[in-house]
């Protein structure tokens, strides 16, 4: 059967398969590359898969036109002729395409990779893997039955001092690892007060753009960015910077699976704007042997208040010393001197390494299998989940509630204060208080006694045709 237009939003309605449109390649043909949204991200993709030999970026896809017509422009000149398409399903009828690189919003990540691997292209989608934790598992289930190739564009797991030396940190160089506690410290600004009758950009078609997503009404200002901050098509913070840092926490203590708990604290403080996800956030992730616990913060901190040096990061805390920071960061011995400076390039081959990988057709030669980055994404989910289904209560209540000494108390006293410093908790403030869940990583749902509410938040409601279907 052609694939067709027709037969995408068929497939959308009913969850049939669709045929497969990719080529065979040869030992020594070109990979044809085609980028799917084309701002920061799709555009930093279009140049690194560019530059490769034996790569062509052959194809753009955008839902701004004007970006679109940009875009093509700034690089058809060093990369020669692209095919420009507006709608992702007329891409997908190019049998020429071997492969897409996925830097839409998070709400498309899903759909737009598992109709990719029903065509038959391998895919390479940035993170969050997916909106929610149900297309996740769905992602990795089209993958390993199209046998399609997909990596994650969590990069770090392809700098190759990090492949070196945290695998040596996990096995126990400086002795059993105790905690992990991971940092995102980025300073954003207000994205103001709600706009009466938004409407998108006259060069975007906003069904498409929407897609999946419910069709509401646009209240934020800036239509391209800030759709990060609202439930509908973000993740948050947490979704949107946390997978690099969980990601490297989880292969620090060598976690395969999700945790057996989780609980957040947080909320949104001092910009009284539009904006529906936490900018303060502190979740904990109940994991053996070592737990994780990651504070997100979008308002200032002083330098030095930053834990170790580390504004984005993670403190690995061992029995005999510990690891802090990123790609970038310093060994140290239990009294705290300096061991030795860890000097990775964050991933600049992690392209490559897919390239890589499409050539030998083994998945297992991928840095970042899409099921490692469901499972880094999927832990942003679980702590969003937990915020959601919270309830408002006063600094005291929480502070009752919390134990004491606690690596999740000690992380609430320095939110508490980071609040304060930034003048974000006047008198009568509430924060909210996330549900403590139990979690079964076999059947990833929740169980106990909130879990019946929990659960309804594992998978989203569709909007057709734009649906992730069941079976893949």
């Amino acid at each position: 059967m052609r694939l067709t237009r027709r037969n995408f939003l068929a497939s959308a309605a009913s969850a049939a398969v669709l045929a497969p449109t990719a080529r065979v390649l040869g030992a020594n043909d070109d990979i044809r590359v085609g980028v799917v949204g084309l701002r920061g991200r799709g555009a930093a993709h279009v140049r690194a898969f560019g530059k490769m030999d034996g790569v062509r970026v052959a194809a753009l896809c955008e839902v701004d036109e004007a970006i679109l017509d940009q875009r093509a422009k700034e690089f058809e000149e060093p990369f020669g002729k692209m095919t420009k398409y507006q709608d992702i399903r007329k891409l997908l009828e190019d049998p020429s395409i071997d492969a897409l690189c996925i830097a839409t919003p998070n709400h498309w990540h899903a759909l737009a990779t598992i109709w990719g691997c029903q065509a038959g292209k391998d895919v390479y989608v940035e993170k969050p893997v997916a909106f929610d934790l149900w297309e996740g598992r769905q992602m990795i289930n089209a993958a390993r039955k199209h046998d399609r190739i997909v990596q994650v564009g969590t990069q770090r797991r392809s700098d190759e001092q990090l492949r070196e030396w945290l695998p040596r940190l996990r096995d126990g160089e400086l002795g059993k690892v105790k905690r992990v506690r991971v940092i995102h410290f980025s300073n954003r600004k207000s994205i103001g007060p709600p706009v009466a009758s938004g409407k998108p950009p006259a060069s975007v078609n906003h069904d498409l753009w929407s897609g999946p997503a419910p069709l509401g009404p646009i209240t934020r200002q800036n239509y391209h960015y800030d759709w990060h901050w609202f439930w509908d098509t973000g993740n948050g913070e947490l979704g949107n910077n946390g997978p690099h840092s969980l990601d490297l926490a989880r292969w620090v203590i060598g976690a395969d699976a999700f945790p057996k708990g989780v609980v957040s604290i947080g909320g949104r403080y001092g910009w009284n704007d539009s904006g529906e996800t936490p900018n303060t956030h502190v979740v904990y992730y109940d994991y053996e042997p070592a737990p994780i616990l990651i504070e997100v913060r979008n308002l200032p901190t002083p330098k030095e208040q930053l834990p170790s040096g580390v504004k984005v990061g993670m403190v690995v805390e061992c029995e005999h010393g510990s690891y802090a920071g990123m790609h970038k960061g310093t060994i140290f011995d239990e009294k705290g001197k300096v061991v030795q400076k860890i000097n990775g390039d964050g991933g600049r081959g992690h392209q490559a390494n897919f390239i890589n990988a499409m050539r030998s057709r083994k998945s297992g030669d991928l840095n970042c299998d899409i099921e490692q980055g469901h499972l880094s994404t999927g832990l942003c989910h679980l702590g969003n989940i937990s915020h959601r289904v919270g309830a408002a209560a006063s600094p005291e209540q929480i502070k009752e509630h919390v134990q004491g000494g606690s690596f999740t108390a000690e992380a609430y006293e320095r939110m508490l204060g980071h609040l304060q410093e930034n003048k974000a908790l006047p008198q009568g403030t509430t924060i909210t208080q996330g549900l403590q869940l139990s979690f079964d990583p076999a059947t990833e749902r929740f169980v106990g006694s909130d879990a019946e509410t929990a659960n309804r938040l594992l998978r989203r409601e569709y909007r057709k045709p734009y649906v992730v279907p069941e079976q893949v």
